[in-house]
């Protein structure tokens, strides 16, 4: 953790005395997954570090709500293409909830995040504060120097602006568009504008009728909430990035000095080289995620590596390595003081632990061989080498499974998933294949009760060479007979789990 210790360090030195405010910001246009998570969470943990530490700090998110529909998303009718350029916070719900808007069908969704990865955060809704009337005086001091924020954008950013270029955008029937001003009035506080038609019109910028263009919002946020840090996407971060012409516009326009900057990389589905994006629909949803996996083990997946680096996710392997790693972590008995601070962050507000010691694949593999009952999965797991954790974590195992459950109904990869196989037809095995089978069971019957994994391994192999069947085809012979497929969990150790006497008839292809 010597990324946030560094982080926390530095917001304590510049900030000795007084609270420290924290921010992020995601535009609720579509589903929140673990890309638009990263920032959220990144400026969470370094406020959790800092209120550890016995600082006062306030997480203060920004809902973009009054950004611009700019994409329909994946999922969702053609219909909606009639709303581009339209505020997010205008536009009807995609489940057409009535008196609830698209942004607030997504942000709905952050505030259950909020609840379920247990993070004090305060919410702000950016339409909320146009359309009160707290973003006038920072709407006027931009178009009272709207020649200094032109030089600044053009001189940080190397691009060039026309003539009619203006730091905001107006309502205008129901759209948002950049038009040319023609006037400012204070006292009224409202702009004159030429329409499409070239008619003259006017807006309230104390009625959300006015919105600054995102390069300008961005610093006029950090002036007005008094922003320390800040989490941002590694393309806000380039050179002569938005990052770069906010610190020149907060500091020219707003006076006050840039909040401390933490870019982040994306988090990639695995083999992907494109980010999760929230129009193409190629995300898990986080709702989805915290449905199959506990709060900690998201934490731990996000937290455990620098913000800079880049992640990569999917709901097969790395989703069960996650578990086993942290797993692991949790039962070391010499963690390092990093480790120590990392397992505290990632189980901050956890009552009830819901990861146990039994490695996760064996935790799915005796559930499903179990037919998914927990009484008898912790049963099977008491037959094997983590007798002792069953009993110990009995009550961490049930509550570990119900995510596993999830996790097998919605995600889990079709080569980990079985069921044992309720009949089986003699007719669609070879004379070699019932010879091998039956002497198997012959084997079987005769094992010690406290037979293992590595016993039925070995009576498997001893059939080798008298089957006249290579190890392939006999464990594929195997997984046929007893779940249908070609394909399974380790032979020898998910042999020894199930039930003796129904083994011995299903070998015997009796049952």
């Amino acid at each position: 953790m010597n990324w946030l210790n560094q982080i926390a360090d530095e917001l304590q030195s510049r900030h000795p005395e007084g609270e420290i405010v924290v921010s992020s910001g995601v535009s609720p246009s579509g589903v929140y997954h673990l890309g638009t998570l990263r920032e959220v969470m990144t400026a969470e943990i370094i406020a959790r570090e800092l209120r550890n530490r016995g600082r006062q700090v306030r997480h203060i998110h920004i809902s973009d709500d009054l950004d611009v529909f700019r994409k329909v998303p994946v999922g969702l009718p053609e219909s909606y293409s009639q709303y581009l350029g339209w505020p997010l916070c205008d536009i009807p719900a995609p489940d057409g909830t009535k008196d609830l808007s698209y942004a607030d069908y997504y942000v709905n969704d952050l505030l259950v995040l909020i609840e379920a990865l247990h993070m004090d955060i305060e919410v702000v809704r950016s339409h909320q504060k146009y359309r009160n009337g707290s973003m006038a005086e920072a709407i006027e001091k931009a178009l009272q120097q709207m020649d200094t924020i032109k030089k600044v954008l053009q001189d940080i950013s190397g691009r060039q602006l026309d003539d009619n270029w203006t730091p905001v955008q107006v309502v205008e029937d129901g759209f948002l568009k950049s038009r040319k001003l023609t006037a400012l009035n204070t006292d009224a506080k409202t702009v004159a504008y030429l329409d499409r038609d070239g008619q003259e019109r006017s807006a309230d910028y104390t009625k959300g009728e006015v919105k600054l263009d995102w390069r300008i919002d961005w610093p006029a946020r950090w002036w007005q909430l008094g922003v320390h840090a800040e989490p941002f996407g590694r393309d806000h971060a380039t050179k002569g990035g938005s990052y770069d012409t906010g610190v020149g516009i907060v500091k020219e326009v707003y006076g006050t000095e840039p909040p401390y900057p933490i870019p982040y990389n994306f988090v990639n589905r695995t083999g992907q080289t494109k980010k999760m994006s929230k129009s193409a629909g190629d995300t898990i949803t986080a709702i989805e995620l915290l449905r199959m996996l506990p709060a900690e083990i998201i934490w731990f997946f996000l937290m455990r590596y620098a913000p800079d680096k880049q992640l990569f996710f999917d709901e097969g392997p790395t989703l069960m390595r996650l578990v086993d790693e942290f797993g692991e972590l949790l039962a070391k008995a010499d963690k390092t003081p990093e480790e120590e601070q990392l397992v505290k962050l990632c189980m901050h507000g956890v009552a009830e632990p819901t990861v146990s010691q039994v490695p996760f694949s064996h935790l799915v593999a005796s559930y499903q061989a179990a037919l998914k009952d927990v009484d008898t999965t912790l049963a099977i797991i008491g037959r094997t080498e983590h007798a002792e954790i069953a009993g110990i974590q009995g009550e961490v195992i049930r509550r570990e499974l119900a995510f596993i459950d999830e996790w097998l109904q919605r995600r889990a990869p079709e080569d980990v998933k079985f069921a044992l196989a309720e009949t089986v037809d003699a007719s669609q095995f070879g004379m070699a294949e019932t010879s091998f089978l039956k002497k198997l069971g012959d084997k079987v019957a005769a094992a010690p009760a406290d037979a293992d994994g590595a016993w039925f391994h070995d009576a498997i192999y001893s059939l080798k060479d008298e089957s006249g069947l290579t190890p392939k085809e006999m464990f594929t012979i195997l997984y046929r007979a007893i779940i249908g497929q070609e394909h399974g969990p380790r032979a020898g150790w998910f042999l020894s789990i199930l039930p003796r006497d129904w083994l011995v008839k299903r070998l015997h292809l009796e049952a």
